[in-house]
């Protein structure tokens, strides 16, 4: 079985194999051939081990909360804006897509997909970062407290705390804490760690999740289509949720080559297009374009790399991904929605805001722990990361009335 794609954006217009459907290619990640849980469970007589990764994840508390967090608009600016839930949602689409045409394991991809977002902070990355700053800058009597021999070393990673959810902050389970994933589901949600965590938690699962940052090896290619798929789904959905809020015009994306290409040429077969119809076909054409971009470019690089085994990729450097006409493309696009929307003044002023709740509710927190819920008071951890446990896991709205309630302030109408 063949296909055609076409020469634009680095695309070679050459015919090129597919995997038959339901096939697994040779360096896929193989349920049968998982590398285990943590805690040893029977196998579910009616699913493999990365479909029972994904439904533990959809029915997880984590997950749930979600649709409360934000992607770049507060939960209370508009109801038809993305949250943490929707965007993981189309990472997971767009995964899956790309998954089935390479011959990866579509189940696993997904699993990866919808927890990876798990340890995001209320207020996006405003949130994250202000947690961040104060686990490194803490100045209050509580600073000198040592760190517990369960929490890993100073400062806030969202994807390290992705992790600390499946593994530890999840309780659904009689015999474990967490959620038990397999360890090809755990490695993809950790896309980023710092070596010092690493080594952490070498220390704590020798030949686990953290080995692969020390080591020097790369994730499965399952890992690194979620990563990719992560890309594609936010700077299609942040230019659509961009131009809703009104912070960007059509007018202006007319400056970026990727999506200008697209709007051409949808204007050139329905010269009638306007308003969301057109910038809808615009984006569509664009996702498309970027699928089938890490189709080929992904089957050139395995071509080239001659790897014919999950183990020969691990020890390859990353082998999926955009070509590199399309990388800068892709680079461009997201250099305009810094610019534009991320940095835009409305948005900046309502990140001022959600770092100030999340600052004060730490403060607050640390100088009376009796204010912390007994249930998220956990041995083995400083004061300091069971606050920050139980702030991250806080949607937006939750947040913001926790805050009013703690400080009498109200920063967000």
């Amino acid at each position: 079985m063949t296909e055609v794609r076409p020469s634009r954006w680095g695309l070679t217009g050459a015919t090129v194999p597919t995997w038959q459907a339901g096939t697994l290619a040779p360096w896929a990640c193989d349920p049968a051939r998982s590398r285990g849980r943590r805690h040893p469970e029977p196998e579910a007589p009616t699913r493999n081990a990365f479909q029972r990764d994904r439904d533990r994840v959809i029915h997880s508390t984590a997950f749930r909360r979600l649709v409360y967090k934000t992607q770049v608009f507060l939960n209370h600016e508009g109801d038809l804006f993305r949250t943490r839930l929707t965007h993981s949602l189309e990472v997971a689409q767009l995964g899956r897509s790309i998954a089935r045409a390479l011959g990866l394991h579509e189940d696993l991809v997904e699993a990866i997909a919808l927890a990876h977002d798990l340890g995001h902070t209320p207020f996006g990355h405003a949130g994250q970062d202000a947690l961040n700053a104060c686990l490194h800058e803490d100045d209050g009597p509580w600073a000198a407290e040592p760190r517990g021999p369960n929490e890993p070393h100073g400062g806030f990673e969202h994807n390290l705390q992705s992790l600390r959810v499946v593994d530890e902050l999840e309780e659904r389970y009689p015999a474990f804490d967490g959620l038990n994933l397999c360890l090809e589901t755990r490695e993809g949600i950790l896309k980023h760690c710092s070596r010092a965590n690493a080594a952490w938690l070498e220390q704590r699962e020798p030949d686990g999740v953290g080995a692969r940052f020390l080591r020097g090896e790369s994730p499965s290619l399952e890992a690194q289509l979620a990563n990719v798929a992560d890309e594609i789904a936010y700077n299609a959905h942040d230019i659509d949720d961009g131009v809703r809020s009104g912070l960007l015009t059509l007018e202006q994306l007319e400056q970026v080559e990727l999506f200008d290409h697209f709007r051409r040429a949808a204007l050139g077969e329905h010269p009638h297009l306007r308003g969301r119809r057109l910038l809808y076909e615009s984006i569509r054409r664009m996702l498309s374009a970027q699928v089938y971009d890490v189709i080929d470019a992904t089957r050139r690089a395995l071509q080239q790399a001659g790897v014919g085994t999950l183990q020969e990729v691990r020890a390859h450097p990353p082998l999926l991904g955009f070509s590199p006409a399309m990388r800068e493309a892709s680079s461009q696009l997201k250099r305009f929605l810094l610019v534009n929307l991320y940095r835009h003044p409305q948005v900046m002023d309502t990140t001022a805001r959600a770092r100030q709740v999340v600052a004060d509710l730490y403060r607050a927190y640390c100088a009376d722990p009796a204010r912390l819920p007994a249930p998220c008071r956990r041995a083995g951890l400083s004061l300091r990361r069971q606050v920050a446990d139980y702030i991250a896991g806080m949607t937006d709205r939750y947040a913001i009335r926790e805050h009013e309630r703690l400080t009498g302030q109200r920063l967000f109408g």
